[in-house]
């Protein structure tokens, strides 16, 4: 899924979530050929009645306001604060990437495609009345609201942002339909202080539909990938989804200003080919809808990762030792003037971690933290500990 106006998601020159992350990864895409080995396309902005299958009417009418005259946003919808300027259009390009990913999912859903990326989604931290962490509207929540609309029973979310996927919990807080998956930094050192493992579902039929692995900080490439392994394919094979959408912030790596994981390039690549595999393995007919989300060493990073992510959903996958071809290299310094990256990850391929089921260390952290999650969230799904 792609427009070029999704770049207009912009919150101005000073903001973090700079919206060349966006375009770069976009060239590097076609520098590698994968326009070709896709079929890219875009979606129509999602309409007031789709955004009302997760927004408030009265806060989608607030973000029509703001963005037709920023000077009058409205800071108690989370309008024209410090994470979420309000900037001319914002309605229109934050409504087109929710269009892109409902696109997605209506695709896959209808069988068009089996599987479907849209790297400029992902924008999990906004909820039904606000915008929160950089998010105006939620298109993760809208995408999976709009396949159960389509009639889909059981849809599952699985977020490796680094930053707890609030947003989507929130929206599916009760639906026992929806099974949300978060892997995060721990709520005592990021954004937005939720995602607590005892985080578990609304109680009643859906209790157990919520599923929160909180990091400590610090986390590397071992410790994140046997976190991933140690909760992710049990509760997939259990809960049996009819789509699989996942968000792949790129946040999690070392190099990111805005939090405190310690992953590379190549354990990212290496969640995203075991997301195909999960896919593939325990999703009806394979549907994935992957999204991208959260990264903010825009040029270093991102574009690397989420160019790995389409190459992994097209079934055209990128080498890690791979070179970046020169022309992109020639392009980032022409656009950003920084240097680009001479590979495709950091050199720390193939990763290695250690699996759940070769025991349980009492004194590591990360040990704690999968155990907790496993605690509190298993036995309602039916799940050992």
């Amino acid at each position: 899924m792609w427009d070029d106006a999704v770049t207009g998601y912009d919150f101005g020159p000073s903001h973090p979530m700079d919206p060349v992350r966006l375009a770069l990864t976009m060239e590097l895409v076609r520098a590698f050929g994968l326009d070709r080995s896709v079929d890219v396309v875009s979606a129509k902005p999602a309409g007031d009645s789709t955004l009302r299958l997760v927004h408030r009417e009265d806060y989608v009418a607030a973000v029509r306001a703001a963005s037709a005259d920023p000077t009058h946003a409205d800071q108690d919808y989370g309008l024209g604060t410090l994470d979420d300027p309000a900037f001319a259009g914002m309605h229109e390009a934050s409504a087109l990437i929710a269009g892109l990913s409902v696109g997605a999912a209506e695709a896959v859903w209808r069988g068009t495609a089996t599987r479907a990326v849209n790297f400029t989604g992902g924008l999990h931290h906004a909820m039904p009345g606000a915008a929160a962490g950089f998010c105006v509207y939620n298109d993760a929540s809208l995408a999976i609201a709009r396949l159960l609309e389509l009639g889909a029973e059981r849809v599952a979310y699985l977020d490796v942002d680094v930053h707890h996927g609030d947003g989507v919990q929130t929206a599916f807080w009760d639906d026992p339909r929806v099974l949300t998956i978060s892997l995060h930094e721990h709520p005592r050192t990021l954004f937005p202080g939720t995602g607590w493992p005892e985080e578990t579902g609304a109680q009643g039929p859906a209790e157990g539909t919520a599923v929160n692995v909180a990091l400590p900080a610090g986390t590397g490439d071992a410790g994140w990938l046997r976190a991933f392994h140690a909760v992710v394919p049990e509760l997939l094979a259990e809960f049996r989804p009819q789509v699989l959408v996942t968000q792949h912030g790129a946040d999690t790596h070392f190099e990111d200003p805005l939090a405190h994981l310690a992953v590379s390039l190549d354990a990212q690549r290496a969640v995203q080919l075991a997301c195909r595999g999960l896919a593939d393995e325990h999703v009806e007919n394979g549907r994935w809808v992957a999204l991208g989300g959260g990264g903010y060493a825009v040029v270093d990073v991102v574009p690397r990762s989420w160019t790995h992510l389409v190459a992994i959903v097209a079934g055209a996958d990128v080498p890690p030792a791979t070179h970046v071809p020169p022309s992109w290299r020639d392009l980032v310094y022409a656009r950003t003037r920084q240097p680009a990256p001479r590979r495709m990850t950091d050199g720390r391929w193939p990763v290695t971690w250690r699996a759940w089921e070769d025991g349980y260390d009492p004194e590591d952290r990360l040990d704690q933290a999968v155990l907790a999650t496993r605690r509190a969230a298993f036995p309602l799904r039916g799940l050992l500990v």
